[in-house]
């Protein structure tokens, strides 16, 4: 085959003619601008939003993101979300350093902690997916999922404060509620009990209620599934049923000691 066939060959099977892999590259940049702006003491907040709004219309350009509203529009309105935002990120972050014994300052949970930055893209994700912005909140949240290790679906529902530990592992789904002081830890999965497209619009992932402590990979399954207030799910569970308020589930192992052959 000539070199000339292989191009050809290639070029007939790239059948999507508006992808374009800028958008993914620009809703980086401007995901981590984003979280300098909020967070960064040296960072000017004046001179970022002018930065970010460009970079903004240049990813909505891309995105042929066409809403009833003008991006300009759309941008205001973001923006004027943000003290909210940050002011949860903050409640977030304090969580983090009150309930880690090895998080020695606020500083650190900033600077340092997977879980605080997903967390951070999540809440920032959410707004635009709220508006139905086409493609950017998933590749903001994929981004944080590439480096953080936490998948977050931006369509989850999830109260304030929001604590993860260690990060690595978690999956929330795109229709899971979480309530007001949930703690979250590695490996925990809130998924659904089944994947078929058909339940696009239907309620696929668990409702958490508030004071709900999750530990290390529990998997909780199910648009039905609710774990009520204050219940405490132990490591290593797997429940696709409802928790009633106020409980304790563990998962129980036979570990058995022998020996060793000298």
């Amino acid at each position: 085959m000539s070199l000339d066939s292989i191009i050809n060959s290639i070029q007939s099977h790239k059948n999507e003619p508006n992808l374009n892999f800028e958008l993914k590259s620009k809703t980086e940049l401007f995901t981590d601008q984003l979280f300098h702006m909020l967070f960064d003491a040296n960072v000017s907040v004046t001179k970022s939003i002018e930065k970010l709004g460009q970079v903004f219309d240049e990813i909505t350009t891309i995105a042929c993101f066409s809403p009833k509203n003008t991006c300009k529009e759309v941008w205001m309105n973001f923006l004027e979300k943000l003290p909210v935002i940050i002011e949860k990120l903050n409640s977030d972050a304090r969580e983090i350093l009150d309930n880690d014994p090895a998080a020695n300052n606020i500083e650190e949970v900033y600077l340092a902690y997977p879980g605080f930055y997903a967390i951070a893209v999540y809440r920032l994700s959410h707004e635009f997916y709220n508006i139905n912005m086409p493609l950017v909140p998933r590749l903001m949240s994929e981004y944080a999922h590439r480096l953080t290790g936490v998948d977050i679906n931006p369509g989850a529902q999830i109260g304030t404060p929001f604590f993860i530990d260690h990060a690595t592992g978690i999956v929330i789904g795109e229709t899971a509620i979480i309530k007001n002081h949930v703690k979250v830890y590695q490996g925990v999965t809130l998924g659904a009990l089944q994947v078929s497209k058909d339940m696009r619009n239907k309620k696929r992932h668990p409702t958490v209620e508030d004071n709900v402590t999750i530990y290390a990979n529990a998997t909780i399954l199910g648009g039905d599934t609710i774990i009520g207030e204050n219940c405490i799910i132990g490591g290593n569970v797997w429940l696709t049923e409802s928790v009633p308020k106020n409980h304790l589930v563990y998962h129980t192992s036979e570990t058995k000691l022998k020996p060793k052959n000298n």
